[in-house]
């Protein structure tokens, strides 16, 4: 038995009363306008986490600040992303999953506004921490909604598809609120993500349906997913392997600049590729995770690990270093679809936290990389030094998954017996 037919079983084996209904039958169509809708939000979400990371040297400027103190704009939204995740998705755990949706996104555009008119760099940090607080519920809420909407053997191609929009967020909405912010001004960025918020608010209010399918818990149940090692482990996995993919692309654009010798404007285009690469590793992810989770996890951990430490010399050139920035999107992105099905799959009664929680390990990923990749370039060994780091991420993010996974059929193996 697999772990995504257990996880289905228990699902359709709870009482069938006014909070908990059995999931969708394999033959259930796939509601595309609804998984467009959520998607639409990803893209939001991931064009205001990544634009900072190309805005750096015009944010910095502008608040007279150096570039890594600039970078604690990074690392204040990924942080609201770990603070909001389990708080958000336990203590509205009884809240109906559409209407979640459309609160978080509705905080998500008023986080944004924010940093429009933040007037100093403190109340510009404090309004990323905001922004970040209703990311991973977000995509915890939207993750289980898209699992649910899909055929049984779908789940991580459903998963996938909402994750899409971050993905192409790096491809359309990162390079071009980039540019935006170069060319206009750093704030213009954060006010064309605020529009898009408020227009995911009217798409998912218009599309999704009311999401029966998605089991309401309540904090208690929520909270159990801490008490798992399956759990735990599994969020240790994607906070370490996945900080090498950050320590990178936090300075993406000073490397492509002072190290590939980029001209500053043709960075975005560098930027899209690496969103392109995001789509394909996005795609592949979901399919290799419908054939088999832990392969998928172990596959994208390795691939992270060769692409970065191959990017050090890599970034010297700059065709090469845009190849580079494409196979450091699509390896990080294919990690993904195969985490949050994981996490789902182990959590059993527990998954909204579950799945929440998998964003907030990414964003320690991305607010431990982006440090990891300040403090070495701060300690003067260059830009390409941050890669290195990330390499050395990925190689304990694999040997931490092979403990996992060992532990886990360990368990499978003593549950049996005692059987």
């Amino acid at each position: 038995m697999t772990p995504g037919s257990a996880a289905v079983r228990t699902t359709d084996q709870q009482p069938m009363d006014r909070t908990t209904t059995a999931r969708p039958s394999s033959d259930r169509g796939w509601h595309v306008p609804a998984l467009l809708a959520m998607a639409l939000g990803g893209f939001g979400i991931g064009t205001t986490e990544f634009v900072t990371m190309g805005l750096l040297p015009n944010i910095a400027h502008a608040m007279h600040v150096s570039e890594p103190t600039a970078g604690y704009g990074v690392s204040a939204y990924a942080l609201g992303v770990v603070v909001g995740a389990p708080v958000i998705a336990a203590l509205c755990a009884r809240v109906p999953r559409k209407r979640l949706l459309i609160v978080l996104m509705a905080a998500f555009t008023l986080g944004n506004l924010g940093a429009v008119v933040a007037p100093t760099f403190g109340t510009f940090v404090l309004a990323r921490f905001v922004s970040g607080l209703p990311h991973g519920a977000y995509f915890g809420v939207a993750s289980l909604a898209a699992a649910s909407l899909a055929p049984a053997r779908q789940r991580a191609k459903a998963i996938a598809a909402v994750m899409l929009g971050l993905s192409a967020a790096n491809v359309v909405g990162v390079p071009a609120a980039t540019w935006l912010g170069q060319a206009l001004g750093w704030r213009d960025a954060y006010l064309v993500v605020a529009a898009i918020g408020l227009l995911t608010v009217v798409a998912i209010a218009r599309f999704v349906p009311e999401l029966s399918g998605v089991r309401i818990t309540d904090p208690r149940t929520e909270l159990g997913a801490l008490r798992r090692s399956q759990v735990l482990l599994t969020l240790l996995v994607g906070a370490v392997g996945f900080g090498g993919m950050f320590a990178v692309y936090t300075y993406v654009t000073t490397t492509l600049t002072s190290v590939a010798g980029l001209s500053l404007n043709l960075v975005p285009l560098v930027l899209a590729l690496f969103g392109v690469g995001m789509i394909v590793g996005n795609i592949l992810g979901g399919v290799l995770a419908d054939r088999g989770v832990d392969l998928s996890v172990f596959v994208s951990l390795i691939a992270i690990m060769v692409i970065l430490a191959g990017f050090v010399a890599a970034a010297h050139n700059p065709f090469t270093a845009a190849v580079g920035a494409f196979l450091v999107g699509a390896s990080g992105a294919a990690l993904t679809p195969g985490l949050q099905t994981r996490l789902m799959d182990v959590a059993h009664d527990a998954q909204t936290l579950a799945a929440a929680l998998n964003h907030a390990a990414l964003n320690i990923a991305n607010a431990a990389g982006a440090w990891l990749g300040g403090c070495v370039i701060a300690a003067g060994l260059g830009y390409t030094a941050p890669a290195m780091v990330g390499a050395g991420l990925a190689l304990a993010g694999v040997l931490l998954f092979m403990v996992t996974v060992w532990l886990n059929r360990r368990n499978r193996g003593e549950t049996a017996l005692a059987q």
